[in-house]
């Protein structure tokens, strides 16, 4: 007596539909292997540069942006002060995870030979500090040189600040795309959902250290706009991958905001003239008197010490 074979058979007709879609799912997946690019490292890519890029060693520098505004010579020391507490610095670090913006402009600034660089932040300080101690406590080689009345003085502190922006111009997208209507206008409201444009604002303080004296100041600005959805509009498969291509991640955009504001400041500082008020130094009244206050008088800094070391 022979057995039924009609659930075999239900089962290989059922098999037929599901080997035909993984089928298909591989030449889909070997198609896209096909289209991906290669996974090699590569060593300074262009599209992953900021307008910071390059080095610096003393005045030498390598690779650096032709944008960026140099000097002959360098105007004197300079220190950075990051105001670590300011709400802008908590988005930097926090949301957008981006190092301090020190270490950006110490490149810049180095690079464009206006200033020379000394270390003032808490990491190098305590790094000094643990070398300095060592030397003290008599672990350190003979003649290693560390000691007292090495440090160089720093003349100017360079002071950032950061304003941050994200436009979306999804809405304006969804009215266009209402006012057309059909696949054109869905085509034209997807688009501007996708549109978005990164912004930032830089500004940058420059303070004389010895007398506290505001020296320069300027703002900078730089944005990149985002066209995900700029193939849906024109209706080709390969207009999808622009979005990727034009993506801005928002350091780049800090960055080149930075970069605006220090080359601003440098054009400035090539024309500097100090400021006075006349009739007597810094400090000393103002010229705007009030009803029974003491009269304004001339002020001057004390005579410059001899420059011997103490023993």
């Amino acid at each position: 007596m022979k057995k039924s074979t009609g659930k075999p058979r239900q089962q290989r007709a059922l098999s037929r539909p599901a080997m035909a879609v993984a089928a298909a799912a591989t030449l889909l997946v070997l198609a896209g292997c096909q289209n991906m690019p290669a996974l090699d490292m590569q060593m300074g890519s262009q599209s992953a540069k900021t307008v910071a890029t390059g080095s610096a060693a003393g005045s030498a520098t390598a690779g650096e942006s032709s944008q960026l505004e140099r000097c002959e010579s360098p105007l004197g020391t300079v220190s950075l002060i990051e105001n670590v507490n300011a709400g802008w610095y908590t988005i930097l670090t926090g949301e957008y995870r981006l190092p301090p913006t020190a270490n950006l402009l110490r490149l810049l600034v180095q690079q464009s030979n206006c200033f020379v660089v000394v270390e003032r932040g808490a990491a190098g300080m305590n790094a000094m500090t643990r070398e300095r101690a060592l030397m003290q406590s008599g672990e350190m080689r003979g003649g290693s040189n560390f000691g007292r009345g090495q440090m160089v003085a720093s003349d100017y502190g360079l002071s950032p600040e950061i304003v941050f922006s994200n436009s979306d111009a999804g809405g304006i997208g969804g009215a266009l795309g209402g006012l057309v209507g059909g696949g054109r206008g869905r085509a034209i409201a997807s688009l501007g959902a996708s549109l978005q444009t990164k912004e930032a604002a830089a500004l940058l303080t420059l303070i004389d250290n010895r007398s506290g004296v505001q020296v320069a100041a300027s703002e900078g600005s730089a944005s990149k706009t985002d066209f995900a959805g700029l193939g849906e509009l024109s209706g080709l498969r390969g207009g999808g991958n622009i979005g990727g291509y034009t993506r801005t991640p928002q350091g780049k955009v800090i960055a080149a905001a930075f970069m605006d504001a220090f080359n601003q400041m440098v054009r400035s500082l090539r024309s500097y003239k100090a400021q006075t008020v006349r009739g007597q130094g810094l400090g000393g009244g103002g010229r705007l008197g009030v009803d029974g206050g003491a009269a304004p008088s001339q002020t001057s800094a004390p005579p410059a010490s001899s420059g011997r070391r103490r023993k």
